[in-house]
Formats: C-alpha cells, sequence, structure tokens
C-alpha cells in the first residue's frame, strides 16, 4: 500500500476542518500528520482529525525530545495512541536550538543522546513497566505509566545526517525526514536500513502548488535562507555536500543583509527543495521522491495562490479534474 500524508491543521479554525479532512481521506489522503514549533502542538490536530477518519493513520513530525519531561510526554503519547489506536505514529526528534533554547528556555544539549534516551524511555514507559533509570541525559526516579494504550504506538525518529540515521533505523520503526531533495534520498536511506529490514522512511515535503515563478521564487528563497540558516539544517547540507554553493548566502545572512542571502540562495534548490508547478507536475516529483526510497511522502503546502482546500484537492491520488 503506498501511504500518502498531508500536514494538518489547514490555516482557519481546526473544529471547522472536519469536513475538509474527511473530503481528503476520501480521495486517497491516507495519512495526516502535524508538527510542534510555535503554533499549534503537535498532538490536539492529530487527535481531532483520528476521531473523523477513523482508518487514517496520524503522525507526528515532530514533537521535540527537550520540551517535555519524560513522564508528561510518556502521558500524552499513551493517550495519543488511546485515541488512535492502532494508526498512532509517534515522531521523536532533537528540533533545533532556535525552538528548544530560545523558546522553550531548555538547554540543546547532546541532541542525539537526547532523543535516544526519550526513545528508549518511552519504549519502556509504554509496556507499563516501572521504569527507574539514569539515562544519560536524564535520571527518572520510580515512574510507571498509569493508563496504557491498547495497541501500542510506532516510535520514529527525526534524522538528518549519518548518526541519527542509523539510529533511527536500529532503535526506532523509521526514520522522518525533511528538507532534502528527492536525489538527496538515495544519500539517506541506506543509513536507515543498515538498521534492519522494514523501516519506514517518512518525508515532510515543502510545496508550492502555483504555475506563477515568481511567486514560487519568492516564496522559496525566504523559506530556504529561514530554515537552512538554523545551525540543524546548515549541518544536514553541508553533510549532503553543498556547503561551497551555500556558503555565499550564510555568508550575507550572517552579515545581516537578508535580502542579499534570499539573492545569494543556488536556483537549482528551488526546485530541489519545492515542489512546485501545476496539480500534475507536483504529483511527478513526488513520485520521484517515492522511486528513490521514500514510503510515505506527506505534503506541506508552504504557500498557495489559489485556495488551500482546493489545491489540497487537487494534490490528492484519486482527483480528477
Amino acid at each position: 500500500m503506498q501511504r500518502y500524508g498531508m500536514t494538518i491543521p489547514f490555516p482557519g479554525p481546526m473544529l471547522d476542518q472536519e469536513r475538509w479532512i474527511k473530503e481528503l481521506a476520501d480521495l486517497g489522503y491516507t495519512d495526516f500528520w502535524s508538527a510542534e514549533s510555535g503554533g499549534n502542538d503537535g498532538f490536539t490536530p492529530l487527535v481531532l482529525a483520528a476521531s473523523w477518519v477513523k482508518h487514517a493513520r496520524v503522525g507526528t513530525a515532530i514533537i521535540p525530545a527537550y520540551t517535555r519531561g519524560p513522564g508528561t510526554l510518556a502521558s500524552c503519547v499513551s493517550s495519543f495512541a488511546e485515541a488512535a489506536p492502532g494508526r498512532a505514529v509517534v515522531g521523536i526528534g532533537s528540533s533545533s536550538n532556535i525552538i528548544v533554547e530560545n523558546w522553550n528556555a531548555v538547554r540543546f544539549e547532546k541532541p542525539y543522546q537526547r532523543v535516544r534516551d526519550t526513545v528508549k524511555f518511552l519504549q519502556r514507559a509504554l509496556t507499563g513497566e516501572r521504569v527507574d533509570e539514569q539515562y544519560e541525559t536524564f535520571t527518572v526516579k520510580g515512574f510507571r505509566l498509569g493508563r496504557l494504550p491498547e495497541v501500542q504506538p510506532s516510535i520514529m525518529i527525526a534524522a538528518l545526517r549519518s548518526g541519527m540515521l542509523k539510529l533511527a533505523g536500529r532503535l526506532s520503526d523509521g526514520a522522518i525526514l525533511n528538507w532534502l531533495t528527492a536525489e538527496d534520498m538515495k544519500t539517506v536511506a541506506p543509513y536507515v536500513h543498515q538498521g534492519g529490514e522494514g523501516k519506514e522512511l517518512v518525508a515532510r515535503l515543502m510545496v508550492i502548488p502555483s504555475t506563477n515563478r515568481d511567486f514560487v521564487d519568492k516564496v522559496a528563497r525566504r523559506a530556504i535562507c529561514a530554515y537552512l540558516n538554523v545551525p540543524v539544517y546548515a549541518a544536514f547540507h553541508e553533510w549532503l555536500g553543498r556547503g561551497d554553493d551555500l556558503k555565499p548566502m550564510w555568508d550575507a545572512w550572517k552579515a545581516g543583509d537578508r535580502q542579499k542571502a534570499t539573492e545569494l540562495v543556488p536556483d537549482y534548490l528551488i526546485d530541489g527543495l519545492f515542489i512546485n508547478g501545476s496539480p500534475a507536475a507536483c504529483k511527478e516529483q513526488i513520485q520521484r521522491y517515492v522511486d528513490n526510497g521514500l514510503h510515505t511522502p506527506v505534503l506541506a503546502i508552504t504557500a498557495a495562490d489559489r485556495p488551500m482546500e482546493e489545491v489540497t484537492r487537487e494534490l490528492a491520488p484519486a482527483f480528477r479534474s
């Protein structure tokens, strides 16, 4: 079965989106995924979607490993899994220093170890076992989860470079990817599969569903500057071999010249990192990721120059104009 996901919630009140999400499920979206940074929390939109569409899989991409204490995170994950029995995927990741340290006042230290420890703790806690353990990045004393889901959720790790990609394949059910081109799939997938067979690869794919080239270019350049100057994403693209190409943009950004930085974004990255064009062209670009090893594309509409409901419908697998 080819999975096909959409990022939610959409703009506007979440409680008004039931009909919209149901329609998208009827048109072939198998998954709904949410994230957590500075807007909605990662769980609430998915609980609503799971209650509206009883067969849809729902997943977090991602919940930061730092911003909830281990016990509180276990409670949230358990409740989420109970709300979507057999359909819940919990994506855990390090997030970034911006979200963790600047916005949540938590030291962004040892991200690899923190993600590893958090996943190991959740895997134990969700069995109902008493956890009394000193991990490398935190200590849990005498915790036992008082309410367990009937079906254990899948747990995946958000990963960029080789260490976290290998960890995802070794310790979890798969990896959640972000900010990569279709060709980059060939680089990252083998690291995950070193951990064993049957590991799922999920990727959040940025989509600008427009044939207006000026609109696509403007939105993509701003987004690339905003994200690829965050240290974790800068390191990822340097690891992918783009350090020389991106250095002029990085230097302009560090110097405070934001306009110059947007102008210095390499042109090839606009089409590489942003699926764009007509609905048919977008679907062809999504398929390239699948052909290169992606199991679950999760569309994230970055911007649209037409009504959002219209473009999400046109990108659905079963949509016919």
